[in-house]
């Protein structure tokens, strides 16, 4: 089973802590939702998690070996990452873009073997994009390139995925379908960490909830024990109110009175 775990991570910049001796361990088969305000570390963390930045202290561990000591190529294949706000610099087509996914798992030369067709068409498919497949991907709106760079990084069926606010910039109907396909992997067996801002998609769907202030663990376990008016009061500083349960939880911040 895959298991990645952080142990008292430390990010500085300027002096300033950005994270401050985080430690949580994450399994496969779980949805985790990352929350917390602005500024608190959260797209750092994702950045760690994923072996992408080295911490100042602390340290990744991927089924128990340090991250960055695992070979970029067998880590690319296992872990896919999604970044905040991605662009596309080139206009390649969608196709294109998406095929990139499977770059780890390709020979070094030639094309695309006749093999990897299916689930490329599948991932271009289950992002909504058929009408899209030959389109640049320069000429994509905003919601479409966000769901064109998740099917970039489901197409190569990663054991882990690491997606910093996947949903943003998506109108309703695509982003209840990305969300329903990351609780299908997590379903599936992979692990899915998101950040996410939406925090009843995030009750709603995710297994467990992370989440940061000023840089530190807050809270983290599953979603209907950590997702509470006091956690949000803390965390975002705000009166909310958690109501329902399941997929029909709603969660409500309230105006101050004035």
């Amino acid at each position: 089973m895959t298991r990645l775990a952080a142990q008292g991570i430390t990010v500085e910049r300027g002096g300033r802590a950005i994270l401050n001796d985080v430690s949580l361990e994450l399994e496969a088969g779980t949805f985790v939702a990352l929350v917390g305000a602005n500024g608190a570390g959260k797209s750092t963390l994702l950045s760690v998690l994923a072996g992408l930045l080295k911490p100042e202290r602390g340290e990744v561990l991927l089924d128990g070996a340090v991250i960055s000591a695992v070979d970029p190529r067998d880590l690319a294949r296992r872990r896919a990452y999604l970044p905040q706000n991605p662009r596309a610099e080139w206009p390649i087509s969608v196709e294109r873009l998406v095929a990139l996914g499977l770059t780890p798992q390709l020979p070094a030369f030639g094309g695309l073997p006749g093999g990897f067709e299916p689930r490329l068409t599948n991932a271009i498919a289950a992002c909504d994009l058929l009408a899209q497949r030959l389109q640049p991907a320069t000429t994509l709106s905003g919601g479409e390139l966000a769901r064109a760079m998740l099917a970039r990084a489901l197409v190569g069926d990663p054991e882990i995925l690491i997606a910093d606010e996947p949903m943003t910039g998506l109108d309703p109907r695509h982003a209840m379908d990305s969300v329903a396909r990351l609780q299908a992997l997590a379903g599936q067996g992979r692990l899915v960490i998101a950040a996410v801002h939406d925090l009843t998609l995030a009750a709603r769907s995710a297994t467990h909830v992370m989440a940061l202030r000023e840089g530190r663990l807050a809270a983290f376990g599953p979603t209907a024990e950590v997702l509470t008016p006091d956690l949000l009061r803390r965390v975002f500083d705000v009166e909310a109110q958690v109501t329902g349960v399941g997929h029909k939880t709603v969660v409500d911040f309230l105006a101050p009175s004035v």
